[in-house]
């Protein structure tokens, strides 16, 4: 009883760091634990993650059924039970709605280019989940094809979720996901992000296990993504957009045209589809140039 207890003070701790971060507003979010192979200890419905109290927690079964608690499950355990179902090594599950990582759910815009190499190591990639109705059955089957082989999710238009061996480290890959986010907007707000290459990002692979790096699957790299390929989710491995470009290590994304063009010059593209990029001003000048030929 007294290791349920403590479960139940870190899911009260973990939901402060949450509703403290900005990482769920009102009741949003929910947070489960496995304790036991068939027992799940989880946040109760309509609730704020900033002030649970351990007395609040829900014990339940897979299939679940309420064993103990006064209160209703979270909303969400539906899903929570289907990572544990796919997932034996996984302990703990964090749903949460990051602002900025929620917003590439929102865009449809995964969080798996090649630009930090402590992501590569730790998260591999990070590809959203089809949209799917919270709290319906909907929601565990989108998940279900991804979550086998990766421990953090962006789900379409709702929110974050990651996994772990306790709640502590699901609760830290939830920062990493929105610290990864943070970083991405900001480099594609300066202009685009550089990536890490194929190469690199297979040695950084081989770091996992140097540093004990526990991994669902192994990273997949696949430059086509990068140029108008497929983009189909390979369900045996964590797929990286990484350029091939073999002796470089740090290589211009195609996609943004960065590095294949001057800002404003339309001479270098060459295929047709590079992005070209312009400082307000110079939209400015063009726009008023062309009411001017309107006249």
């Amino acid at each position: 009883m007294a290791d349920l207890d403590r479960l139940r003070a870190d899911i009260v701790e973990i939901g402060k760091r949450l509703y403290t971060r900005g990482y769920c507003a009102s009741n949003d979010g929910n947070i489960t634990i496995r304790f036991a192979d068939d027992r799940i200890l989880t946040t109760p419905k309509s609730v704020s993650k900033g002030y649970m109290t351990p007395d609040m927690m829900v014990v339940v079964d897979l299939d679940g059924r309420k064993i103990a608690g006064d209160r209703d499950a979270s909303s969400e355990l539906l899903m929570h039970l289907e990572v544990y179902r796919q997932r034996p090594d996984v302990r703990s599950v964090v749903h949460a709605h990051p602002p900025l990582a929620t917003g590439f759910a929102v865009a449809g815009v995964s969080l798996d280019r090649a630009v930090l190499a402590e992501v590569i190591c730790t998260l591999g990639s990070i590809p959203i989940v089809d949209y799917a109705t919270p709290s319906t059955p909907e929601l565990p089957a989108a998940v279900r094809q991804y979550i086998k082989t990766h421990d953090g999710l962006l789900l379409a238009n709702h929110g974050a979720l990651t996994v772990g061996t306790d709640v502590y480290s699901a609760y830290y890959k939830m920062e990493t996901v929105e610290h990864f986010a943070k970083i991405s907007l900001v480099a594609r707000m300066l202009g685009g992000e550089r990536l890490i290459s194929q190469e690199e990002v297979l040695r950084l692979q081989g770091l996992r296990g140097k540093y004990g790096i526990a991994a669902p699957a192994p990273i997949c790299v696949d430059d086509d993504l990068l140029g108008g390929g497929t983009g189909v989710v390979d369900p045996t491995c964590q797929v990286v957009r990484a350029p091939d470009v073999p002796g470089e290590r740090l290589v211009p994304d195609p996609s943004s045209g960065v590095g294949f063009m001057a800002r404003g010059d339309a001479r270098s593209v060459a295929d047709g589809d590079a992005e070209i990029r312009l400082t307000y001003r110079e939209l400015a000048a063009l726009i008023e140039e062309a009411v001017e030929r309107l006249r």
